[in-house]
């Protein structure tokens, strides 16, 4: 299935439709179909038009960002959609509400600079969602024989959308790095696209009597961290807040890194604190994976348990080898559950999974390996 991602543009500034529509029509394997200013008329052209990829605007007259979502969740083969957010508190909450119901992911409006290198950082954020999108398994065959329109973009091997669904993932063998056996007295996740989604079905499962503190790094930008954290907070018996420099770990309580810091975990006598560095991004992400990982692999390896969610790239496979060399226990999410099987695939692929488990039995997953430990891995 080689053609180009067909995608409607949804915005209430004609500025910004036209912004978005070059910088798209620029991106090889992408087809501009459309443009909506609100959401009633973009429902209307979603039927006309069977757009793959909405990019769609929080804030419009009539039916806005949420709205369009929210008639999107019932209809059959709803086409995906990337949310175009504003980088302020306002933003991040509505776009925590988005990802929640369903958006695919979201790319920030740039502000301020000139005008080229807002449409480069646009096309970069655009182009790296989009092939997310496409490899994800979300992509419908076109409909019908009908041969592609001469004017219509192909899909370059810049952005390949063969269906990675037909892959087949290795079959399943656990690690031959054997867990420590030791009961584990920390609960990591590394998670990215998809994770809002998955983290408030995970967290909300939890006991507030969770014997470990729970660290978590969530691919996203300033501000959205926090709204992620108060989000789930909200639904969840466990305390769940932003993680900030010096907090002493407790059980029960859930700390997300911040956007745009990395977060170390340090010991303090018999007890483990957060900190919050400004060293450089890794694997193009800040906070990141394998920076978290690599600093319980230097003080409680052979007591962490990691869990490896839906995302994509492979942030956290390196941090995760560390671990498993002392000892640690690994689990992964498996495809069928994930939004994007992109990092718990290179965790499976690298040989260091112990468990592979659907989003859906995770909570009972690490509870029973938060009470029996590593046994419950046989």
């Amino acid at each position: 299935m080689n053609r180009a991602v067909k995608i409607l543009v949804v915005d209430d500034s004609v500025l910004y439709r036209k912004i978005v529509s070059n910088v798209l029509e620029k991106i090889d394997g992408v087809e501009v179909v459309g443009t909506a200013p609100d959401g009633e008329i973009a429902l209307r052209k979603i039927g006309m038009l069977r757009p793959d990829l909405l990019t769609l605007d929080l804030e419009m007259p009539n039916v806005d960002g949420l709205g369009v979502l929210a008639a999107l969740q019932k209809q059959p083969n709803a086409p995906g959609v990337i949310m175009l957010s504003a980088f302020t508190s306002k933003g991040a909450e509505t776009t925590m509400s988005a990802l929640q119901r369903g958006a695919f992911d979201f790319v920030l409006k740039p502000t301020g600079g000139a005008p080229e290198k807002t449409a480069s950082q646009l096309r970069e954020s655009l182009e790296t969602k989009i092939e997310a999108y496409a490899r994800s398994g979300k992509l419908k065959p076109a409909i019908g024989t009908t041969p592609t329109a001469p004017h219509t973009k192909q899909a370059a091997p810049g952005l390949s959308i063969a269906n990675k669904t037909t892959d087949k993932t290795p079959a399943f063998e656990p690690t031959s790095m054997k867990p420590s056996g030791m009961k584990p007295r920390i609960l990591a996740i590394g998670v990215s696209t998809g994770g809002p989604q998955a983290l408030s079905t995970l967290i909300p499962s939890l006991p507030a009597d969770l014997p470990v503190p729970v660290v978590i790094v969530q691919h996203m930008p300033p501000l959205f961290t926090k709204s992620l954290a108060e989000g789930i907070d909200n639904k969840a018996a466990l305390t769940v807040v932003e993680a900030a420099d010096g907090d002493k770990l407790q059980a029960g309580c859930v700390y997300i890194a911040p956007g745009g810091s990395q977060l170390k975990i340090d010991p303090k006598g018999v007890d483990f604190v957060a900190k919050l560095t400004d060293d450089p991004p890794e694997n193009s992400c800040k906070p990141a994976v394998d920076y978290m990982l690599r600093s319980l692999s230097q003080c409680i390896a052979p007591q962490t348990l990691a869990i490896i969610m839906t995302g994509m790239g492979s942030d956290g496979t390196l941090g995760c080898k560390l671990l498993k060399r002392k000892g640690a226990t690994v689990v992964a999410q498996d495809k069928e559950s994930c939004v994007v099987y992109g990092m718990p695939r290179a965790v499976v692929e690298a040989g260091l999974a112990d468990r592979i488990v659907p989003l859906n039995e995770l909570a009972s997953t690490i509870l029973a390996l938060l009470h029996q430990g590593a046994l419950a891995c046989k």
